[in-house]
């Protein structure tokens, strides 16, 4: 590793990107980012300075308030005697509350019905989360509430599990990337939008071997990463040729068996055209079967997940979505 190079924190380095992004022309219409990112203060707040729009899960345990405390700027004229205090400070009764604490006992959550959500289509059926926001402002590294936020409670109706999002801007607001108004919907799409990302780092590791590198030098380390996004764009692109935009997608076929099919070709790719033909004929029939299965097994899925919500009383076509609209056919 270079001399010059110093240590920073995961938030730290992302922050650099971004100015990277940025200073190359790249727009973003908003940023999203797990809890690691989210507990982060000056991570939060440097987002903020570079005028970004964020979206990001935070802890149960991050700090604000659902009403705006009151900020004593001065102190008074006639000071009794003593260490001063500094100022700006939070007057009497500004305490801040976890919002985890937030949504139990405070008043702003209890009035609030929860809504629910088709947040989106799994490969096991729809997936519904029944969802709370408020309004909130966001306590600083100095103990001081920010500008307005937004706080965004999920809870899965399945499993019960809870998150908890944070956004800098509140549902009426414009974007001023895309001059679009927020909306609820849109939050819930771009906090949920992660898994697309994290299904690509599992398809890197499982299938095109991004975490089967075996050396210790830095340089080293990079040419595998490299060398693995472009077999991981490679593969993205085939799978995005065939399949197109409007195909069915219980017959679309998988980064996996794009995977499988390039092994093959790259395998017999010195046979004889007789031992290459009947190779690629054992392939096929094996992608075929594969891929029925699959889409039986997909579809059995979905059955059983409308019948669990059924039974909860939920009923996917009379329910909110944030699933985008498929382009015309």
């Amino acid at each position: 590793m270079p001399d010059d190079v110093v240590f920073q924190t995961k938030p730290q380095i992302a922050l650099t990107q971004i100015d990277r992004a940025l200073a190359n022309g790249v727009l973003v219409c908003a940023w999203t980012f797990d809890e690691l990112y989210g507990r982060n203060g000056p991570f939060l707040a440097g987002l903020e300075e570079r005028g970004q729009v964020f979206v990001g899960e935070i802890p149960s345990d991050f700090h604000g308030w659902v009403k705006k405390p009151n900020v004593l700027t001065s102190g008074p004229k006639h000071r009794r005697k003593g260490r001063s205090k500094t100022y700006p400070r939070l007057a009497s009764g500004g305490r801040s509350s976890k919002v985890r604490n937030l949504l139990t006992h405070s008043r702003v959550f209890q009035q609030k019905a929860w809504q629910r959500y088709v947040i989106k289509e799994s490969d096991k059926g729809p997936v519904v989360w029944e969802v709370k926001w408020s309004v909130f402002w966001r306590k600083d590294e100095s103990g001081l509430p920010t500008r307005r936020h937004t706080l965004l409670v999920a809870r899965n109706v399945l499993t019960g599990e809870v998150k908890y999002f944070l956004s800098n801007r509140v549902p009426g607001e414009v974007n001023p990337v895309t001059g679009e108004r927020v909306t609820v919907r849109w939050l819930l799409r771009v906090a949920f939008g992660r898994w697309s990302i994290e299904s690509v780092f599992r398809e890197s590791k499982e299938e095109l071997g991004l975490d089967h590198w075996e050396v210790r030098g830095w340089r080293c380390v990079h040419r595998h990463y490299y060398v693995t996004q472009l077999s991981h764009l490679f593969c993205a692109r085939m799978r995005a040729e065939f399949n197109g935009p409007h195909l069915d997608p219980l017959v679309r076929v998988s980064l996996e068996q794009v995977r499988s099919a390039m092994n093959v070709w790259l395998e017999t790719v010195d046979s004889c055209p007789k031992c290459r033909r009947h190779r690629f004929e054992e392939e096929l029939k094996h992608q075929t079967y594969h891929q029925s299965r699959n889409a039986q097994a997909r579809m059995s899925h979905r059955k059983s997940r409308i019948r669990e919500l059924e039974a909860l009383g939920i009923d996917v076509t009379r329910i909110k979505s944030c699933i985008p609209p498929r382009p015309p056919t």
